[in-house]
């Protein structure tokens, strides 16, 4: 579904901030990123997602750019659409007549649980309310590759569950491929086939990846007592520990040389 290869990425002359990735993705897998902050997690979703240029390398998809979904961590609604037109402005410009985008926007915002609530416009929603709708946005138009960048972290936890979960529901049932960045390691582990850990930038590459030998689909509730699932967890919070350690070290060494020297 996806493949990448030998990438790197820079913004303009600094040094690249992603160099050597190499990252596969079959059909109907679920991938996550996790990382340091700053390492180039999100920069490599805009990669695949063709808004950034890569410095060199390549994206490879088995589908067209059309068919790849971007749940972007601030939901993009437009402010002055109503919830209905925000869903079906992306089925407008996908080919579909007025008609028929008004009347699946309505069906999607039945499905997420906004029935009535389609002349809303985003300021009138609750946090909650707007994620939902940026996510029928998203699955109106079928995405076979569906990337997310934090798509919850604004969100308090119980609707962040409730959301994840029906999420999750609508990934299996259309069997996507995911490649998700996310900043909270049980949920990587918790929704994941795979956990890749990038290590620290500039020049972040991937440095271990994590299988995740829990069967799917899964219920988010149970999936936590599972006795794999929290030595996985332990595992990966100290991989992470140990890069973050080495960026502090990192950042505080001129300090130190400069402590030295007086």
């Amino acid at each position: 579904m996806l493949q990448i290869s030998q990438l790197a990425l820079a913004y303009g002359d600094a040094e690249p901030v992603l160099e050597d990735i190499d990252l596969a993705l079959t059909e109907g897998e679920f991938v996550s990123l996790v990382g340091p902050s700053g390492c180039g997690k999100s920069s490599l979703l805009r990669a695949v997602m063709a808004l950034q240029a890569p410095s060199s390398g390549r994206v490879e998809l088995a589908v067209s750019r059309r068919a790849v979904g971007f749940l972007f961590q601030d939901d993009a609604l437009l402010p002055w659409r109503s919830a209905c037109d925000n869903i079906a402005l992306g089925l407008r410009i996908h080919g579909a007549g007025k008609r028929a985008a008004r009347a699946q926007a309505h069906e999607w915002l039945e499905l997420v649980g906004l029935a009535g609530l389609g002349s809303r416009y985003p300021r009138e929603l609750s946090g909650g309310q707007r994620k939902r709708v940026a996510i029928a946005q998203v699955l109106a138009l079928r995405p076979r590759l569906l990337l997310m960048d934090e798509p919850f972290s604004s969100l308090d936890a119980i609707v962040r569950h409730y959301l994840t979960a029906e999420l999750l529901q609508w990934v299996e049932g259309e069997h996507m491929t995911v490649l998700m960045v996310t900043h909270d390691l049980e949920e990587a582990v918790a929704l994941s086939d795979r956990v890749l850990l990038l290590g620290n930038g500039p020049r972040a590459h991937i440095k271990q990846e994590f299988a995740v030998p829990l069967a799917r689909p899964r219920d988010l509730l149970h999936v936590r007592r599972e006795p794999q699932f929290a030595p996985l967890s332990a595992r990966l919070w100290d991989a992470l520990a140990q890069e973050v350690d080495v960026r502090h070290r990192r950042i505080a060494q001129p300090d130190d040389d400069v402590d030295m020297a007086a």
